[in-house]
């Protein structure tokens, strides 16, 4: 008896170090350490959480501390991680957004049930709750002004191009009208503090206009999300005919490079430095007194180096304004230097990171123009 536990300890660790079970199957974090007995994949801790929450689908264990039959490894050998994820993900549409280890939990768990529990994408061409290019619901929406999360009624439409929303379910016209390629959308359940809280974004008069929403299903928030993915993916095909599928992918919906308070100075540099919410959202750096405001304060537009543009450690000698917080960062663009101050060095080095991540990439044609706007309105 006891020998034959060995052997099925071997057999296990054997099958565990294989290269396709070096990452957890459902977000890709390395080195996972529990397993599904049922499902036949191997999974990090966070993720088997989420199966645990699903008893009839998955039976989670850990490789690590809990008891395997010699049954249970026979099966996790014969199936693994590239077995399964044939099967459960076969048929994955383009762009259905896959989260990481990095995406917030609602994200993550729907995916897991879309996979293993609801089977989405074990079979071609099989209608979804998001892929007919028209949605219609409720969605709790935060008042711009008020701040209460009060239900609207929205509208996705493929056929017309656009996202609308009605302030009451029997309006004729719609508070407004979105064309779906000026439209982003990211959770953000910290910020609006609701788990399934989604930010939607979408560029007015070359402004961004912040909308925050959420619904009390996990399932719903997440296929709006995919929805409008859809919708923009089918949108882009016909705008951009030659473009391959992974190029459009790419031009879906985006999560922020980075947010975080900084403060900030006046283009004279001797103004007191004051608090600010910051979002990085790829060249445009974006400033709002709240973290939930509709609208920024400012923005400032982050080129490329080769353009002139880069970004410096400190704040130049002799800086007048008075600051609190003393991890200075320089952004030198080809017109005058912004000036920010971080509470911490970690909160500096990571900013200093993803501006330098921006900086180092060469600017797109549209990209070009939207510089261009910037010195204009400036």
């Amino acid at each position: 008896m006891a020998d034959g536990n060995k052997r099925s300890m071997k057999t296990l660790k054997e099958v565990w170090k294989r290269a396709d079970n070096s990452l957890c199957a459902d977000c890709g974090k390395p080195d996972p350490d529990w397993a599904s007995s049922t499902l036949g994949v191997f999974i990090c801790l966070s993720c088997s959480g989420i199966h645990r929450n699903i008893p009839s689908i998955s039976k989670v264990k850990s490789l690590k501390m809990d008891y395997w039959d010699d049954a249970q490894v026979q099966f996790l050998a014969k199936h693994g991680n590239a077995v399964t994820k044939a099967i459960y993900e076969a048929h994955i549409p383009i762009y259905y957004y896959q989260p990481t280890y990095n995406d917030c939990q609602v994200l993550r768990e729907q995916w897991i049930r879309a996979k293993y529990e609801c089977k989405e994408f074990t079979e071609p061409g099989k209608q979804l709750p998001y892929s007919d290019g028209v949605k219609e619901g409720i969605l709790w929406k935060r008042g711009r002004d008020n701040g209460q999360f009060l239900p609207r009624k929205f509208l996705l439409s493929e056929r017309e191009g656009c996202l609308k929303y009605f302030t009451k379910q029997d309006a004729k016209e719609p508070k407004i009208n979105v064309k779906i390629d000026v439209i982003n959308a990211t959770f953000q359940p910290e910020k609006i503090g609701n788990p399934n809280g989604l930010q939607i974004t979408y560029l007015k008069d070359n402004k961004t206009r912040n909308i925050f929403v959420y619904h009390e299903s996990g399932k719903e928030v997440v296929d709006w999300f995919n929805a409008i993915r859809s919708v923009q993916f089918h949108y882009l095909k016909v705008a951009f005919p030659i473009a391959s599928d992974n190029e459009i992918k790419n031009r879906l919906t985006r999560n922020f490079l980075k947010e975080g308070y900084m403060e900030k100075t006046g283009p004279k540099q001797r103004e007191a430095f004051k608090k600010r919410w910051f979002t990085l959202d790829h060249r445009r750096l974006m400033y709002f007194k709240d973290p939930l405001d509709a609208f920024a304060k400012g923005e400032v537009f982050v080129g490329s180096g080769e353009n002139g543009y880069s970004v410096q450690k400190g704040l130049p000698s002799g800086t007048q304004g008075n600051f609190s917080w003393h991890y200075g960062i320089t952004i030198v663009t080809p017109d005058r230097e912004y000036l920010f101050t971080c509470e911490t060095e970690t909160d500096q080095l990571d900013w200093i990171r993803a501006f330098t991540g921006v900086i180092n990439q060469a600017m797109t044609p549209q990209e070009y123009a939207i510089e261009a706007y910037f010195k204009f309105k400036s």
